[in-house]
């Protein structure tokens, strides 16, 4: 029978990174993975950053829909279609603000007699776990019914703080597993079982957030990417998006994590909805995005006469 393993946890957290490494790790080790990727705003982004390592025919994108409630068919229905294969085994990334609880009690009704019953897997931020002000109850709730807890970004943290947050998740969740990264062994996930933990029923609104995308320009150089990621409310919790820079013939890549931190790397491929700039979180609104993006364009304008002024002052 074919594992299913749905991979939850708050917006930078490190699900796709996660994700990657256990496909990257299935892979080498002869499985057939399938990857299920859900977003709010243009899944397909992500899904091209996978297909360095696996065909596409198995990734599908699934955006806009909160699969934890109104896109919980849609997901259930790419599951039940998903082709039978040897060494088969089925990845799941929720979006950042799943419902987690929601989502693995209506995911496992209706699937087909050759899957598992799914299991969660949650990934938790260290540094900034129960930080996220009136998002904290959000938070907790997508590790109370995980069989397994991955602890993310813990360079440079003081070990009195990793303590302190693993034993809030034990409190809260004294049935998971606790591990890092480095720590799992892929070859046990498929047997761990269903989370035997009662949690704690939550609004299902505080999973519904807004978001918006808006068409991005080529830029003019990389501070551009920083001016508009600086320059978006920190009330947006998620900030990313994909363009080209200057002469250059490849896609760059972008995202701002809840935290502030901004990350560029190179896109891989072409982006099939072209250049984006995507948003998350309250007041996403199309014309905020469209605001930003020609702000930071006229700052570009004026580093290139200052530095055209310089270049003749010097001569």
């Amino acid at each position: 029978m074919e594992a299913i393993i749905t991979i939850v946890g708050f917006l930078g957290a490190g699900k796709t990174t996660l994700l990657r490494h256990l496909m990257t790790s299935y892979i080498n080790m002869g499985w057939n993975p399938f990857i299920v990727l859900n977003d709010y705003e243009n899944a397909n982004l992500d899904v091209l950053q996978l297909t360095d390592k696996i065909d596409p025919k198995w990734i599908r994108a699934l955006t806009g829909s909160c699969i934890c409630c109104s896109g919980i068919n849609e997901l259930r229905d790419h599951v039940n279609r998903i082709p039978e294969r040897p060494n088969g085994i089925t990845l799941i990334e929720a979006n950042g603000t799943s419902d987690a609880c929601s989502l693995m009690e209506f995911l496992g009704v209706g699937l087909n007699d050759r899957f598992l019953p799914p299991i969660q897997v949650s990934v938790v931020d260290v540094k900034n776990w129960q930080k996220r002000e009136e998002y904290n109850e959000l938070e907790s709730n997508q590790i109370q019914v995980s069989s397994l807890i991955i602890l993310t970004h813990i360079a440079r943290i003081a070990k009195s703080r990793k303590t302190i947050v693993i034993r809030e998740l034990r409190l809260l969740n004294p049935f998971a597993k606790i591990l890092t990264m480095d720590e799992i062994d892929i070859k046990l996930l498929p047997e761990l079982l269903p989370s035997k933990n009662t949690a704690q029923k939550l609004d299902h609104q505080k999973a519904h957030w807004s978001s918006c995308s808006s068409d991005l320009p080529r830029l003019p150089d990389l501070d551009c990417i920083y001016d508009i990621c600086h320059a978006l409310p920190k009330r947006l919790l998620r900030v990313k998006g994909c363009t080209k820079i200057g002469d250059e013939k490849r896609y760059t890549y972008f995202e701002r994590n809840p935290d502030g931190s901004v990350f560029v790397r190179p896109f891989n491929g072409m982006p099939i909805t072209g250049s984006k700039l995507l948003t998350i979180g309250p007041g996403s609104e199309i014309l905020l995005l469209e605001k930003v993006i020609e702000t930071s364009l006229i700052a570009a304008n004026i580093r290139l006469q200052l530095k055209t002024d310089d270049n003749e002052n010097l001569r």
